[in-house]
C-alpha cells in the first residue's frame, strides 16, 4: 500500500468515527463494479474500530434477488440489472431500518446466498449503541437508499480500468473488455444508474480511484 493511500484510508477512518458519535450510523461505500468498494471497506473497518468504534460490514451483495428474478428481462439486459438485481425491501428492513436512529438494533447482515441462489438462514444480531455499519455495493445513492446514509462515499473509477480489475476476480477471454457481449448487461445498466441517480454529485465524499496508489480526493464535507 503507498503512502497517499495509507493516509486516505486514516481520513477516511477519522472521518466515520468522528461522525455522530453518540449513535449507530451507516456508511456506504460506492461505485461501479471493479472500483475497488469491497477491498476499501475492508481495509477501513479495522482502523474504524483501532479508534474505538465498534463497526459491522455488509455488503448489498449479499441481498440479491434469486436468478429467476434477476433475469427476468434477459440474461443480458443492461435494465434488468440495474432494476433487478437487488431486494431492497429485505435490505432496508433487514439491515438499515434496524440500525436507524430510532430502530431496534437487532439486525441480519446476510439475506442471500448469490452463488447457490438461495436464502440464507438469517442470522439476527444486535449491534453495539455507538456502532457504524459499513456497506460496500453499487447502486447505493438509488432514490429509495439516499435517506439511510449518515455518510456517503462514492469512488469514481473509469470504466477502462473497473472492468480489466474487476476481471481480476474471475478472469475469461473477454472479461477485461468493457464492451464485451458479456459485459453489456453490467456496464449497461451502470451506465444507467450514473445518469439516473449521479452518486457523484450525491455522495458526500467522492474518491478519483483510477490509480490505487495515489487516490484523488475530490470532495470532502467542509467542516
Amino acid at each position: 500500500m503507498s503512502e497517499a493511500h495509507a493516509s486516505l484510508l486514516n481520513r477516511l477512518a477519522a472521518a466515520i468515527v468522528a461522525r455522530h458519535p453518540t449513535r449507530i450510523i451507516r456508511v456506504a461505500i460506492d461505485g461501479v463494479d471493479g472500483a475497488g468498494k469491497t477491498t476499501l471497506a475492508d481495509a477501513l473497518a479495522p482502523l474504524v474500530a483501532a479508534q474505538g468504534r465498534p463497526t459491522i460490514r455488509a455488503s448489498v451483495d449479499d441481498f440479491h434477488h434469486p436468478r429467476a428474478v434477476r433475469y427476468a428481462r434477459g440474461r443480458y439486459s443492461p435494465d434488468g440489472f440495474y432494476l433487478d438485481s437487488y431486494d431492497y425491501d429485505s435490505f432496508r428492513t433487514l439491515l438499515l431500518d434496524p440500525l436507524s436512529p430510532s430502530g431496534s438494533g437487532r439486525y441480519v447482515a446476510r439475506r442471500f446466498d448469490l452463488e447457490n441462489d438461495r436464502p440464507f438462514e438469517p442470522v439476527t444480531q444486535q449491534a453495539p449503541p455507538t456502532a457504524a455499519l459499513i456497506v460496500d455495493g453499487i447502486f447505493l445513492h438509488r432514490p429509495e437508499l439516499r435517506a439511510y446514509w449518515d455518510l456517503s462515499i462514492f469512488l469514481k473509477v473509469d470504466f477502462n480500468v473497473s472492468v480489466p480489475r474487476g476481471a481480476q476476480r474471475v478472469p475469461t477471454l473477454d472479461a477485461a473488455d468493457p464492451v464485451s457481449p458479456s459485459n453489456q448487461r453490467y456496464v449497461g445498466g451502470q451506465q444507467r444508474y450514473l445518469s439516473e441517480c449521479d452518486p457523484e454529485q450525491r455522495a458526500a465524499i467522492v474518491i478519483g480511484y483510477n490509480d490505487l496508489r495515489e487516490p484523488q480526493v475530490l470532495k470532502w464535507p467542509q467542516a
